[in-house]
Parts: structure tokens; sequence; C-alpha cells
């Protein structure tokens, strides 16, 4: 990560001043994926994520902080995403605006585990019904809190996410009678979170729970508003480890979303000084057939930051496959 400080003596030694720290990270990738299920079976993928984040103490030794993303994709516009604000002082963390909620954080246990391919096509979660809510590009950003304590090996943490009430119209053409039919539906959602995780030597343990409500307003033609609600309980479970050149994740998981536990693993393995090689599987616990997902992939250091990256597997019934390279900077 490069950093730049900038003060503001504008190259003149005045004391008694404040500066602020900016530094600037992030990463590109590009290459190619494969979905046998999609329309456009092979594609080029690649995106850049630059991370602009500033820091800044106050007197009394809190440290406050903010961070911006600029984000672009392959066939979208590039964005300025919403700001994450942090305050921080001894074990205490404070997270507020375009954050991550707990289970997304990391902070107690990994959602994700050992992705396989460049852009991470099977992971020990793909396709869980959990919400876990990340760094949002969408324009409406819903607010999240999160606030983390950490005292030696033990974590504890929880965050409370309010969605904006959000607004989407249709217009389609009634069949046979060429009628046009406008509905707008508005969805409000809230959701909280609070977990747990304890490490112990080269292992790490984890649990957070938590519950998502949301409520659908629809509206057809103007008429009466029809309301619906959903109410979603879920949990999610996680332990891992490292034992020499191999380290693991286990991940268990449910929800009232779905009829069944949902539960993956991932694995890696260093096979030299440059190279590992991985493995993820999950399945979703949701209703009906193909719903586990697998893949086998690696990952080779060039040197730099920069790495060759790839993998194959199956995802909902679906071959997928990518490989490319990604550089950190």
């Amino acid at each position: 990560m490069k950093k730049v400080l900038f003060a503001t003596t504008a190259l003149i030694a005045t004391t008694g001043m404040a500066a602020a720290d900016i530094s600037f990270g992030g990463f590109g990738r590009f290459g190619l994926i494969y979905n046998d299920g999609a329309d456009d079976e092979t594609s080029i993928e690649q995106r850049f994520r630059l991370n602009i984040t500033g820091t800044a103490t106050s007197d009394n030794g809190l440290e406050f902080g903010a961070r911006a993303r600029i984000e672009t994709n392959d066939g979208a516009d590039s964005d300025v995403r919403a700001a994450e604000f942090n305050v921080e002082s001894g074990g205490f963390r404070l997270d507020i605006g375009n954050t991550s909620d707990v289970i997304d954080s990391g902070d107690v246990l990994d959602y994700y585990g050992y992705g396989v391919g460049l852009t991470a096509i099977v992971e020990t979660s793909t396709n869980f019904a959990l919400p876990a809510s990340g760094i949002s590009g969408d324009e409406d950003v819903p607010a999240t809190i999160k606030l983390r304590y950490s005292a030696g090996d033990f974590t504890v943490a929880a965050s409370i996410t309010d969605d904006r009430d959000v607004t989407s119209q249709s217009i389609v053409n009634a069949a046979g009678s060429g009628a046009v039919v406008v509905t707008d539906t508005t969805v409000s959602r809230e959701e909280w979170q609070i977990g747990f995780g304890y490490n112990f030597g080269n292992y790490n343990v984890g649990v957070a729970f938590g519950n998502e409500d949301v409520t659908t307003v629809t509206v057809v033609d103007g008429g009466a508003a029809a309301t619906s609600n959903a109410d979603n309980d879920f949990w999610a479970l996680g332990f891992g480890g490292e034992i020499g050149a191999f380290a693991f994740t286990l991940l268990v998981a449910d929800t009232d979303a779905n009829p069944d536990t949902a539960y993956g693993v991932s694995a890696k393995y260093d096979v030299g000084a440059a190279t590992e090689i991985r493995f993820a599987y999950s399945e979703t616990g949701a209703a009906g057939s193909d719903t586990d997902a697998y893949g086998i992939g690696f990952r080779h250091s060039l040197g730099g930051g920069v790495s060759l990256q790839g993998g194959v597997g199956e995802v909902a019934g679906d071959t997928v496959a990518d490989l490319g390279v990604r550089f950190d900077f």
C-alpha cells in the first residue's frame, strides 16, 4: 500500500498545524471466465479497485478514519462508493456507513474461506441465503453500524443495518389485452447481527446469529396496497486452522429462508514457496436439486504483488472456470 502524507504546512515548516494521513491501495485483475449456463459462455473478466483511506488521531488518542472506494468492472461504469467511517480506541472499534456487518466482516468467523479461482467462483458460502452485507456499490446504500471489541484472543461484535425504503416500478403489457400494467414495489429491510470469536494457537472458532425483517408493499395500477412480511432468523458457526503447509475452514449455517442446514468446507495447500492449491465445497440447504457447488484451483505468485490465479468447478449444475492475473498495490 502506498502512503502519501498531506500536511497543511504547504511545504512551509509551520509548527502546531495538523496533518492528515492519506493512503491509497487496491488491486487490478483481468482474465477469462467461463460459465456454460450463461448466454455468453466465455467472457472477459476485469476489475480495478482503488481504496482511499484517511486517518487522524486526536490529542486524547482516539483514532479516526474514513474510506471511499472507486471501482470499475467489465461492462459497467466506474463508481465512487459511499464512504465508511470509523473510530478506534484500545480494543474498541466503531464502523459507520457503507461498511460490512458482523458475518461479512470476518471479525468473528470466516464466512468465505479459501475461494477458488481469480473471481472466487466457489467459496464455502456460495449461494448461501444468509444476509451477509458488505461494502455496497448500489445507488441506495444501506447504513450499517458495527461495534467490535477485542481482548487478547477473544472478539465480540454487533451490527445493525437499516435499509432505506427502496421503490421500483415495472411497466408491462398484459398478455392478450394490450393493456399496460404498472406495478410499484417498495421494500424496507432491517437486520441485526451479533457474534463471538476465539483464537487458540493455530486454530479459531466463531459463531454469529441475527435476524432480518423485510417488508414489501406492492401497488398495481394505483390500487390497494398489498403488504407482505418476511421475518428471518439465522446463524453461522465457523472453525478453521493451519497445520504446517495445510490450512482449512469449516462453515455451518442455518436460516428460516431454507428448509435445511447449509454447510461448506475449504482448504489450501502450499506446494512450494510461490504456489498453493485451493479447494472449496458448499451446500446451500435450499429446496430442490443442484444446490451445491465445488471447485479446485491454484494461485501462483509472480513476485511484486502479482499472481496468476485460476480454477474450475460446478455451481448449481453449471460448469464454471476462470483464469487470469491479479496485482495488488
